[in-house]
């Protein structure tokens, strides 16, 4: 491709983080998000250990974990978010994605109530202490943009996997949301975010990414536009992992689009699991001359591709 990122190469020590005996990621740790300051990498992540609400065995929280090398971690003892507030028990704290704007590290993820989720943020100077903003989008505002008449399959108010470009573009911060179709919203000061008419990105019939797709990390500026990566599913509820190539000025325009897959399940930790047949980034981080992509494998492991810096 003359275009993007890649060709990306899994790591053969993989996977890099997995599930501990015991405690709050003993059942499951998985879709990472990453940011570096260039010497070293820091990994948000979801685990899932045992719930402390009746009526569900798992939950999910967010622990941190930190790397010189990208590929080596080592793990904060406890979680940095895990679920406290009405809209996130007993589900919990899902699927982060980072990124930082001035002097604050702003973090979306999916919180789950076990019947709806709800795209929420919140903010730190460091990350490790976190305020939560709560969801993103209020149920009212939901209503105007996915009716139920139209989404009569789609609870009120769900909402998931918000990817924000980290600098304004034509005066206003943007964001790429969505678990089907790709939708985008705008805001002027990263907290209230205003949904744009239709979707930017939908699933294409006959491709691996027919049934659904939704962001992946944080979109990343090159000489040619906005690269953003995101996750698919095809009809059999196979995931895979894509690129979109979107314009510099125009946040809605999308100028190219893979064909193929960067990333597919292709090993038995990838295809076998909690979830299987899924690889599913979320993470991206550029040291040493490489870019690192953090993905979870089957919704049990966590995994890192590795492709060279152009």
């Amino acid at each position: 491709m003359d275009w993007g990122l890649g060709p990306f190469a899994k790591h053969p020590g993989n996977p890099i983080l997995a599930p501990t005996q015991a405690g709050w990621e003993s059942h499951a740790l998985y879709n990472p998000t990453a940011w570096t300051d260039g010497e070293q990498v820091f990994l948000l992540y979801r685990a899932e250990g045992p719930c402390a609400f009746p009526g569900r065995s798992f939950t999910s929280r967010i622990g941190l974990a930190t790397s010189r090398d990208g590929i080596h971690f080592e793990r904060q003892a406890a979680p940095v978010l895990e679920p406290t507030e009405w809209y996130e028990t007993p589900g919990g704290c899902e699927d982060p994605r980072l990124v930082k704007s001035g002097d604050t590290f702003y973090l979306t993820y999916t919180a789950y109530d076990g019947k709806v989720a709800r795209l929420c943020m919140a903010v730190s100077p460091d990350l490790r202490q976190w305020e939560k903003w709560g969801p993103v989008f209020a149920d009212e505002a939901w209503d105007a943009y996915f009716p139920q008449a139209e989404y009569p399959q789609t609870p009120r108010g769900w909402s998931k996997s918000g990817a924000i470009i980290g600098e304004r573009v034509g005066g206003r911060y943007w964001m790429y949301f969505g678990d089907t179709h790709i939708w985008v919203a705008s805001s002027e000061d990263l907290r209230h975010w205003q949904i744009e008419a239709r979707p930017v990105i939908s699933p294409r019939k006959g491709y691996f990414d027919a049934r659904l797709v939704e962001p992946g990390p944080a979109p990343v500026r090159l000489p040619e536009g906005w690269w953003l990566g995101y996750n698919s599913a095809d009809e059999n509820l196979r995931y895979a992992f894509a690129q979109v190539l979107i314009d510099p000025a125009d946040p809605c325009r999308v100028l190219r689009r893979s064909e193929t897959p960067l990333l597919e399940p292709t090993r038995p930790d990838e295809q076998v699991g909690q979830v299987p047949q899924v690889v599913f980034a979320e993470g991206l981080a550029q040291l040493g001359g490489r870019w690192l992509l953090y993905y979870g494998m089957a919704d049990s492991r966590l995994g890192l591709a590795i492709a060279p810096t152009r």
